[in-house]
């Protein structure tokens, strides 16, 4: 594996992290249609990045006669979760997939098969750009391993701001009856409750098949095996606003951890919806589920990806998502929701370089492991 090395020219963003972790931000050049080549030169399906012609790939439009083998795909969701990544590999090939959102319609992929994409934020989008990927032309998916990696809100209960956590279990958090919290039955912890549920007690009959997914047990320990040995990146900021709040978990340094993850695009926030999240993700588990993060997308990635799969273009057993915690999702004793969201708690920084931290490890094995992997996750 090459790492490319980055110069001072190309730092755009200076974080206050830990030695050997920080992740500069910088995003891509902008990129123009290549003029008509002379002979010998690009063919004509090809653009070049302007500003950037000599150093980064040119873009291919035009999908190969056999779809390029991939081994690991990395999905982002938005532009500062890809700029985690783009820094730190060497980015040999770069594609025009048609289908992927158009503020990020390329996909990145290096010598030895590790692929990078960005579907853009919310379901719509997640589940949009999942699914031309799914079935691209462009790409061999049906070996690839694939990983969602995307910040959230985390829960002060189960983790720390700028922890790395794997998911179990992927729950909407949006699919559901809502009622004005005025009008709720008095007795109602909040105005959700389940469709076609009697009340919030009641698990729903999961009537639409993406309500919960469950991501592949022996993939999870394995991830969590390589990934626990990483270093992760911490900032003053972090480390001052975590105090604030009483739950050990919460205190803690970063780390890596096991819990599970809810998506909904409403960008919610306090104690009350916080511990909502937690008794919804258990109600559709069956109790077996530890609510810890919140974001907008994986479970239309999964459903994208879940399409792909039943035409056999992939492998779900090959899908995890990892998620860092930027934030808290609730506020500390004293402080209000509308404050608490407004913080600058400083784990941002931390938890986009945690992306690649946390992932790295086992990214890195499957590729250099290769003929261990190709055929199914090797013993832990």
């Amino acid at each position: 594996m090459q790492i490319k090395p980055l110069s001072l020219a190309s730092i755009s963003v200076v974080l206050a992290l830990s030695a050997c972790t920080a992740v500069p931000l910088q995003g891509p050049a902008p990129l123009v249609t290549a003029p008509t080549q002379p002979a010998g030169g690009l063919p004509s399906n090809v653009t070049v990045a302007s500003m950037e012609e000599a150093r980064l790939p040119a873009v291919i439009a035009t999908a190969p006669v056999s779809p390029r083998p991939v081994k690991v795909l990395i999905v982002t969701l938005y532009g500062p979760e890809a700029q985690a990544w783009q820094p730190k590999l060497t980015w040999t090939q770069t594609y025009k997939v048609p289908g992927l959102s158009a503020n990020f319609p390329t996909v990145q992929c290096t010598a030895d098969d590790i692929c990078l994409m960005t579907t853009d934020m919310g379901h719509s989008n997640a589940a949009a750009s999942a699914m031309a990927i799914a079935f691209s032309n462009f790409f061999d998916l049906k070996k690839a391993y694939i990983f969602i990696t995307g910040v959230g809100g985390i829960n002060p209960n189960v983790g720390s701001v700028g922890s790395a956590t794997w998911a179990r279990y992927v729950v909407d958090f949006g699919l559901a009856h809502e009622f004005d919290a005025r009008e709720k039955p008095d007795h109602w912890q909040v105005g959700y409750f389940g469709i076609k549920s009697p009340d919030s007690d009641t698990k729903p009959p999961l009537r639409y098949g993406t309500e919960l997914f469950q991501v592949d047990e022996v993939l999870l320990q394995k991830a969590l095996q390589l990934s626990r040995r990483a270093m992760l990146a911490d900032t003053p900021e972090a480390q001052a606003y975590r105090a604030k709040y009483p739950q050990t978990s919460a205190q803690a340094a970063p780390s890596v951890i096991q819990c599970d993850t809810a998506s909904g695009d409403t960008y919610w926030h306090g104690d009350i919806l916080g511990s909502w999240a937690s008794k919804w993700v258990s109600l559709l588990t069956d109790g077996k589920g530890n609510y810890c993060t919140t974001q907008q997308e994986d479970n239309a990635v999964f459903e994208g990806l879940k399409r792909g799969a039943a035409a056999g273009r992939l492998q779900m057993n090959r899908v995890a998502v990892l998620r860092t915690g930027s934030n808290f999702e609730r506020p500390y004793p004293g402080q209000s929701a509308l404050d608490s969201l407004n913080t600058k708690s400083g784990g941002y920084p931390a938890a986009t370089a945690n992306l690649y931290n946390a992932a790295w490890p086992v990214v890195s094995d499957i590729v250099k492991n290769w003929a261990q992997w190709k055929d199914g996750v090797p013993g832990l």
